[in-house]
């Protein structure tokens, strides 16, 4: 039988949590009927530590989940043992490659105090900074190298094939650039302009600009610089389902 005073425990501590961190924060809750969206995520949450361990004995039967507008996730889910407060876990982002996880350590998730003020306080100075590093490393593995595009200034990477790459900030730029024959790939983002005909290349490459500039959008164009992660970090697997890792089989 669902327990509904827990279930309204967490959505409100989920409700407070995501007012009081940095940045805008958006909360949703997940119930035992969203099996569906709690698989999805349980595939998702990124810990290779006290959440896996957790969840490897207790399913995900609701959580709730922060987003900010980013893309950034984090899941608020119960605590199953004799202390009150939750944990909180971060969620690996949809649908990039596994490549991409390679050399980023699992931003694990903590145990929170019942107080949802104090609990913003310890995922702000802890959780939050780790999973922001995380994300930054995973998303510019992603890229392969290209440059991201800020929202005023689309960046255009040559590749060593003589395509064209490049990571928009937004869709204003993502739909004149489609428009021009550059694909996008599902998975990263990327759109690519082949260079198979150098004519139909340049002819797209000069008049992309001025409806660009039209947005208030300039571009640039360059080489692609070497491959380097935004901060050092040690060796990793790409992530698993948290529900099926082995915490003793952590490496750190």
């Amino acid at each position: 039988m669902h327990d509904h005073t827990a279930s309204e425990r967490l959505a409100s501590y989920a409700d407070v949590l995501a007012g009081e961190l940095p940045d805008t924060w958006t909360s949703t809750h997940l119930t035992a009927d969203d099996k569906d969206d709690l698989a999805e995520l349980t595939d998702r949450i990124w810990d290779l530590d006290l959440v896996a361990a957790s969840l490897a004995e207790h399913p995900l039967q609701q959580a709730a989940v922060l987003s900010r507008p980013d893309g950034a996730q984090l899941v608020l889910i119960d605590r199953h043992d004799e202390r009150d407060g939750f944990l909180l876990a971060a969620v690996a982002p949809h649908a990039l490659p596994d490549e991409a996880y390679r050399g980023v350590p699992e931003p694990n998730g903590i145990a929170l105090t019942d107080d949802p003020f104090l609990g913003a306080e310890q995922v702000a100075g802890d959780l939050l900074v780790r999973y922001d590093r995380a994300l930054a490393q995973v998303r510019h593995n992603a890229l392969g190298g290209i440059q991201p595009s800020q929202p005023d200034r689309v960046v255009l990477t040559w590749q060593p094939d003589g395509s064209v790459a490049t990571a928009p900030a937004d869709d204003r730029a993502g739909t004149i650039l489609a428009a021009h024959g550059f694909v996008q790939d599902p998975h990263s983002g990327i759109y690519r302009l082949k260079g198979d005909d150098s004519q139909a290349q340049a002819r797209a490459l000069r008049e992309i600009g001025p409806q660009l500039d039209a947005l208030g959008i300039g571009t640039a164009l360059q080489h692609p610089a070497a491959r380097t992660a935004p901060t050092a970090a040690p060796a990793s697997m790409p992530p698993a389902p948290a529900g099926t890792r082995a915490p003793t089989a952590r490496t750190r």
